[in-house]
């Protein structure tokens, strides 16, 4: 694996801190802010479109509820064993999908993005890109971060997610290490599919490593070499790196960065967010949970570890503590190898 010339900055569903996720404002205004990447999340809808939603469950992220000529397709129906009840992407076809307005999915958290609901639609996976590759420079390129959500259940349902990507990442020619799209997921068994479909000169890949016990096996020097043979990297939750209590006080620093690149793999942990309710307690300003607190000492400190990106709900915060440590932007060097303890240089 290769290393970024220096550390990413990956805008989470956009700029979501600011407005409505996965909307065009939210890419647009991220990639204004420096980010490097813009992270969407994807799913199916019944024709097989990938669109770009938090999750296939549409009531939280559009105005589906409100719309009567919707209201018979609401229903219940279980999700990687957890029931919902909605709207789902795989009932509705792409034009249907684009009569939507995407809403504020947090209005309690951010109530100013509310004043841009109904303004925009629901973008598929190919706008994205076509978002990231008409804001690129030859000086300063910026890639999509795609997010495949519940790959396995959609194949289960008979819309088969990874033969889906597989062939658009082709129709977009975005299906080699170095083109537009990275490609990350919690399910190991669709990135291994992926990356039997796509070769090992696909796309670059990173697996998702949630701080759920049900991932530890990830984190292990055995999982992370194992993830190094489908995979360029991880994206774990930040909990992994930054250790807190049950009382979110920080507690420690793991050593897992260190790990995961003696195993040559990436790491780029996920979501760093401004509010006070998602920091801990040492970096949390005033006492309103929603409030603003000092998320950028949360980015830097990640930062200092050497990782090799960090997704963000507020890119500019991120930016910011990156030019701290990384104060001008170099030229476009060729990336550095990540060698493996004791591998010689220039080996395979």
């Amino acid at each position: 694996m290769t290393r970024f010339p220096r550390p990413v900055v990956v805008g989470h569903r956009g700029a979501c801190a600011y407005r409505p996720e996965h909307t065009g404002a939210s890419f647009e205004l991220a990639v204004d802010m420096g980010a490097d990447m813009l992270e969407p999340d994807v799913v199916v809808s019944r024709d097989g479109a990938l669109v770009v939603r938090h999750e296939n469950e549409l009531s939280l992220s559009t105005d589906v509820a409100e719309r009567p000529e919707f209201a018979a397709r609401r229903t219940t129906r279980e999700v990687d064993g957890r029931e919902r009840t909605g709207w789902f992407t795989e009932d509705f076809t792409l034009p249907e999908l684009r009569t939507l307005r995407a809403v504020e999915r947090m209005p309690q958290l951010r109530p100013l993005n509310t004043t841009y609901d109904g303004r925009e639609g629901v973008l598929t996976l190919a706008e994205v890109v076509a978002i990231a590759r008409r804001r690129s420079t030859a000086e300063r390129p910026v890639r999509v971060l795609a997010e495949l959500k519940k790959p396995s259940w959609f194949g289960a349902h008979d819309l088969p997610m990874t033969e889906l990507v597989a062939a658009e990442l082709r129709r977009l020619g975005a299906d080699t290490p170095d083109g537009t799209v990275v490609v990350q997921s919690f399910d190991a068994a669709a990135l291994r599919t992926l990356r039997a479909e796509l070769g090992s000169h696909g796309p670059t890949m990173l697996q998702l490593v949630d701080d759920g016990p049900g991932d530890d096996h990830l984190v292990t020097p055995v999982g992370l070499r194992e993830v190094s043979t489908y995979a360029q990297g991880i994206a774990p939750s930040r909990h992994r790196v930054l250790l807190r209590d049950a009382d979110q006080v920080m507690t420690g620093v793991s050593d897992l960065v260190a790990q995961a690149h003696r195993a040559g793999l990436l790491v780029v942990p996920w979501t760093l967010r401004p509010e006070n309710v998602y920091l801990p307690q040492h970096l949390r300003r005033g006492a309103d949970p929603i409030g603003p607190g000092d998320a950028q000492t949360e980015a830097r400190l990640l930062f200092a570890l050497g990782v090799d990106g960090v997704i963000s709900d507020a890119p500019d915060v991120a930016v910011r503590a990156r030019g701290e440590l990384y104060p001008s932007r170099p030229h476009r060097a060729a990336p550095r190898p990540l060698q493996r303890r004791g591998a010689v240089p220039g080996a395979r």
